[in-house]
């Protein structure tokens, strides 16, 4: 965030002279263009903004006399995110820059567990007690599709069908970042009410290069390389895999590259076993539920049963673990960005797909999804504010900056990750090789039975909810054909 500071100001100042000039009125309603700047060209956007009205410009000198670098913005932001250590760092440094910038505001920041945040955004956006917030952890994801019937619509588009989301169509800002990214991560009917922060893998698994070479074993590209590294490694004392089974989810999220390997359609996958072309139990669904089992009780870690997700990473940085298969998002912790309190890893690590299929040709693909992305509430007191925020936080140099410390697979086109991962995935990223995920295709009949979800089968073999791999994949069709 070098510079930050100053380009707030110039930028910021952008944001007085239209509110004086146009009122806070047209800013709630997202629609104009002018309310926010893309970081290109900050004195150019002082131009188009001051020629709308002279008289606004004064008015902005005007309420600023007695404060240097006052940028007219008063009140309070009240933001909303999920916990991750690098980014919460980060967001509380540029909270603090952005306070600099503009002396009549301070930010409310809220941190809350991502499996908290979709409830929290309901009960906040629909009392009004939130202003900008972290819409979702997976995108706008599980859109309702044609095959799917008696199945509920996603909360994000519910929030947004009940009008609690701002519309940002038009905002300057929004150019900034892929058309991708906006079309499949944040909008809906022809509006655009998120502004996606990046791409995440979580079918990959951080692979400790330095034990690797001390027992001598190659980085696996098949299943069966794996489990043979797997059995090295613990041969020599040292263990196969850690994630968080003290949070459950960990489990079954680190399985997702197993999923895929096996079933690289993802979304293919979740409509054949709407149509019953596909089956849990069918040849591919048994050899699948046979390696989750594997996964769960000889990949594994004891320990990391009394681990959650962020202790797990750190628990993998004590250099005795060979894989650690998690999202990439946890990445900031083995690296974190310069200047961080964070800890790095002591020793040389990649970031790969999980190798879950006998043919290596098939472990080549990133499974993933659209992450966070930045809300506004619709009656938001503070909308001058809010796009403020939201300008500064998208300007190129500031995002860069984001998604290097967070390790988000960038969605501005001029952004690059200048680290391990970056470098660990160019050359599929390059290839094409990122895919949506099972999990943001994926809606269950409504009333399918506790099972019916296999993908989560690694989980249930971890908890002992099944020693089996035939009766829970027997037991995940018949549920989930229940519903239908």
């Amino acid at each position: 965030m070098k510079n930050l500071s100053k380009k707030l100001l110039l930028l910021l100042a952008v944001f007085a002279l239209f509110a004086a000039a146009c009122g806070d009125d047209e800013v709630a309603d997202g629609g104009s263009s002018d309310a926010a700047d893309s970081g290109d060209d900050a004195a150019d956007s002082d131009d188009d903004s001051s020629s709308d009205d002279d008289s606004g410009s004064d008015d902005a000198a005007d309420s600023g006399d007695d404060a240097a670098g006052d940028t007219g913005l008063e009140g309070t932001l009240r933001v909303m995110i999920h916990q991750n250590p690098p980014m919460v760092e980060w967001v509380e440094n540029f909270n603090a820059e952005f306070e600099a910038a503009n002396p009549g505001v301070s930010i409310d920041l809220t941190v809350i567990d991502a499996g908290e945040l979709a409830t929290a955004n309901q009960t906040r956006l629909t009392a009004g007690d939130i202003d900008v917030t972290t819409i979702t952890v997976t995108g706008f994801a599980n859109p309702v599709q044609p095959y799917m019937t008696n199945v509920e619509p996603p909360y994000w588009q519910q929030l947004i069908e009940a009008g609690l989301l701002m519309d940002l169509s038009g905002q300057d800002f929004v150019a900034n970042y892929d058309d991708a990214a906006i079309s499949e991560g944040g909008s809906f009917n022809g509006g655009v009410y998120s502004l996606n922060l990046g791409r995440v893998s979580y079918s990959g698994m951080f692979v400790n290069h330095d034990l690797l070479d001390e027992v001598g074993v190659e980085v696996p590209t098949t299943w069966g390389e794996l489990v043979a590294a797997c059995e090295t490694v613990k041969a020599a004392g040292y263990e196969c895999m850690t994630a968080g089974g003290a949070d459950g989810w960990p489990i079954f999220v680190g399985a997702y590259g197993l999923l895929g390997a096996l079933y690289p359609d993802q979304q293919g996958l979740v409509e054949g076993l709407w149509t019953g072309e596909l089956a849990w139990n069918d040849e591919q669904g048994q050899v699948l539920f046979e390696r989750f089992e594997t996964y769960a009780n000889d990949m594994l870690e004891d320990q990391a049963a009394a681990l959650g997700h962020d202790a797990a990473i750190e628990r993998y940085k004590a250099g005795d673990v060979a894989f650690a298969p998690t999202g990439n998002w946890q990445a900031g912790s083995l690296e974190p960005a310069e200047g961080s309190a964070l800890t790095p890893a002591p020793f040389e690590w990649s970031y790969i797909p999980f190798p879950g299929s006998d043919n290596a040709a098939d472990n080549q693909t990133l499974f993933g999804k659209y992450d966070q992305g930045w809300a506004v509430a619709a009656d938001t007191p503070v909308a001058d504010i809010a796009m403020a925020y939201l300008a500064a936080f998208s300007e190129p140099e500031t995002y860069n900056s984001f998604a290097n410390t967070v390790n988000f697979l960038p969605t501005q086109p001029t952004a690059t990750l200048d680290n391990t991962l970056g470098r660990s995935v160019a050359p599929l990223l390059q290839q094409g090789s990122f895919t949506v995920g099972y999990e943001q295709w994926f809606i269950g009949p409504a009333g399918g039975g506790q099972w019916a979800n296999g993908a989560l089968g690694a989980l249930w073999f971890y908890n002992g909810d099944f020693t089996d791999p035939a009766e829970a994949a027997n037991q995940a069709q018949a549920d989930f054909e229940a519903g239908l």
